[in-house]
């Protein structure tokens, strides 16, 4: 067993995993049997900090976005275990991985995924209308000041710029106060204006709200405003940097293509 597992098994033994908002343990993803065997993930063993803003990066086919719906349980793994704050997902029936998912974690990808026919406000509370939650008016003001939309509440989405529309899918996940947020390329569709945009409201509603934000990307602008890197490689975990910059995060993809490419 590795220091962090020993770590990780020495929490849990005294009852408390309160660090962590999300954690994998010897996490492997495979594809396929035999000699067509694909694995995506191999043996990974990482913690999510609680309160801060980690970005996950690697070349494509690295296994960063494998990584991601793993930790989020939009996917399940071949062999290795996973943790949402105290509750183990890896063997959660679908049922209450659903409920889990709705209650503990937020996600924010690509593709804004705002309903036409609802305005900003209606998107925004839509996943805790259809669950039969009441927003805490309190705090859903507070994520709306954040990010800035107070002005905007009434547009539909065709009424909104492609910042202002994720900025939308930016306080609809943090509305439900989820433990956990994970975002998917999410500037990935935004010019780089209105991408800097949304991540300074990322960074702020870790700042100021205390949520815990997971970013997958390959743009090392967007992971400079993240408090921690993962790298990821052939789907092993390769390297982690501390308060990164735009540059210090180029400058390491860099010497990571230029081992693969030797």
């Amino acid at each position: 067993m590795t220091t962090a597992a020993n770590a990780v098994h020495s929490a849990q033994q005294s009852g408390g995993r309160a660090a962590s908002a999300a954690s994998a343990r010897q996490v492997t993803k495979a594809y396929g049997a035999g000699e067509t065997r694909v694995t995506a993930l191999d043996a990974v063993d990482v913690d999510i900090e609680r309160g801060r803003f980690t970005a996950i990066m690697g070349p494509s086919g690295s296994g960063k976005s494998t990584l991601m719906h793993c930790l989020a349980g939009l996917d399940t793994v071949t062999e290795g275990r996973i943790w949402i704050g105290d509750t183990e997902i890896t063997g959660l029936k679908d049922k209450q991985l659903t409920q889990l998912r709705r209650d503990k974690i937020g996600f924010i990808f690509q593709a804004f995924n705002l309903l036409p026919t609802l305005n900003a406000l209606e998107n925004i509370t839509l996943p805790m209308d259809i669950a039969g939650r009441k927003a805490d008016a309190a705090w859903l003001q507070q994520v709306i000041d954040t990010v800035g939309l107070s002005e905007r509440l009434k547009h539909r989405p065709t009424q909104l710029s492609g910042g202002q529309q994720q900025r939308v899918a930016v306080a609809r996940a943090l509305a439900a106060r989820p433990e956990i947020i994970f975002g998917d390329e999410p500037t990935g569709n935004l010019d780089s204006r209105s991408g800097a945009e949304v991540l300074t409201f990322l960074r702020r509603s870790v700042d100021e709200l205390g949520q815990t934000i997971v970013m997958v990307t390959h743009d090392p602008v967007a992971a400079g405003y993240a408090d921690r890197v993962l790298f990821l490689a052939d789907g092993a975990l390769v390297d982690d940097m501390t308060a990164p910059t735009a540059d210090s995060v180029l400058e390491r993809m860099r010497r990571f293509d230029g081992k693969r490419t030797s």
